[in-house]
């Protein structure tokens, strides 16, 4: 059949409105979750003050577990997250509703440093901290909600005076979202399920993944190892350690500009088994390449990708897509123009669509991108493979003109923006 050429020079040069971290902002990463995280008048009131009258928590509280929606609340988001079970083992990805509460309720439960931390966003002072040197075995969980975020196998000490992590223990579990505050562009962590504020990561951390979590104390509570059932939660009922009722496998459909692009991307990343490139929105007819460059068929360039929720969530992917390609420009990504290379997401069901919606919300709400997102959510339908000649092209043709000047630079963003999410062996090196 006769293709399109991408081969042709590009007139207009591409971009992506991704959010970076900006080189005149590189030393925040050194100095953590400082600070700078304070107003001054906060910074003020601390100068002076005993570290006994700064800090509230203990080292191992009684666990803070989810509560139930009342009958008049209003219908929760849904997360997708592991918790533990009364046997005390980590199972899932589970879907569990997202906790809202009113401030009154939150300082009902909460102490007030725990409230200035979690539900305001506050930092408690370096090496003040009451978790920073703990060296027991165990499980650190939201001081808000209960659910587990961290293991003690994954702490580390940084020498920032914040408890480090290189990693959370379980997919989903942390939140990320842009923080803009203070002047700078930062990586701020919530807990998934009741958003509370636990501090930022920052990309310097040690191996495996080059991620340092750095956290607050009194957004935690420690449960040493042999208690672990006491944080089971009710949506465990009926997991298993082997959590034989989640898939082990999932799939989802996002198009952003051609597909060789998000194929690349998503290939470099642990926990996805297959990205296939093909065609989603239109009809059976009208999937071929030929037909879907007229711009007509009502089909996008999309992407199909296979992966394991145990290892990466669905949540995950949806911010790599967002930084990887540009969400705002309307049926175009740099000089590709038309319908197909829209920005979607098309989802499957009603919890897929939730998510993607909190996700594409929170970036306009932080303002993550200086213009309008345009991304569409779309029922998902049919997905059509595309033509064996365009699977896995970037991996086939590394020196093409294209795949060097537009896949490149995406399949090098994701390197440097997710290197904790990252394959050990790319599998455009082999």
């Amino acid at each position: 059949m006769t293709s399109i050429d991408r081969t042709r020079p590009r007139r207009l040069p591409y971009s992506v409105g991704v959010l970076t971290l900006l080189g005149a902002f590189s030393f925040v990463a050194t100095l953590a979750c400082d600070t700078f995280e304070r107003t001054p008048g906060e910074v003020a009131d601390l100068e002076g003050t005993a570290p006994s009258e700064q800090l509230s928590g203990t080292v191992s509280p009684t666990p803070t577990t989810a509560t139930q929606p009342g009958p008049n609340a209003p219908p929760s988001a849904m997360v997708s997250v592991h918790v533990f079970d009364t046997a005390g083992r980590l199972v899932g990805p589970l879907s569990v509703p997202e906790i809202e509460r009113s401030d009154a309720e939150w300082r009902e439960l909460l102490s007030d440093e725990q409230f200035r931390i979690l539900r305001s966003s506050g930092t408690e002072r370096a090496f003040c901290g009451t978790l920073l040197d703990n060296k027991k075995e165990g499980v650190y969980a939201c001081a808000g909600c209960g659910l587990p975020l961290f293991a003690s196998d994954s702490k580390f000490k940084s020498g920032t005076g914040w408890p480090s992590f290189f990693q959370p223990i379980a997919p989903g579990n942390v939140a990320e979202l842009v923080d803009k505050s203070h002047g700078m562009v930062r990586t701020e962590i919530n807990c998934a399920r009741c958003a509370g504020h636990l501090g930022h990561v920052f990309e310097d951390g040690p191996p495996p993944t080059g991620l340092r979590f750095c956290l607050n104390s009194e957004s935690l509570n420690f449960t040493e190892a042999d208690r672990l059932a006491e944080l089971a939660d009710p949506a465990a009922t009926g997991a298993s350690a082997t959590d034989s009722a989640a898939p082990e496998t999932a799939t989802l459909v996002f198009a952003g500009g051609c597909f060789w692009c998000v194929e690349a991307v998503f290939e470099e990343l642990a926990g996805v088994r297959e990205a296939i490139s093909g065609y989603a929105g239109g009809s059976a007819d009208t999937a071929n390449y030929r037909a879907v460059c007229s711009g007509t068929t009502g089909h996008a360039e999309a992407v199909r990708i296979t992966y394991e929720p145990a290892k990466i969530s669905y949540e995950q992917l949806l911010r790599v897509h967002l930084a990887t390609h540009d969400p705002t420009t309307l049926n175009r990504q740099g000089a590709d123009v038309g319908t197909q290379y829209r920005s979607a997401i098309f989802y499957a069901d009603e919890t897929e669509k939730r998510t993607a919606e909190r996700i594409l919300d929170e970036a306009a709400r932080t303002g993550a991108f200086s213009k309008p997102i345009v991304t569409t959510l779309e029922p998902l339908g049919t997905f059509y493979p595309a033509e064996s000649s365009h699977q896995n092209y970037v991996c086939l043709n590394p020196n093409q003109g294209y795949v060097q000047s537009v896949a490149w630079p995406k399949v090098k963003k994701v390197r440097e923006k997710f290197s904790g999410l990252l394959k050990e062996t790319s599998p455009l090196e082999r």
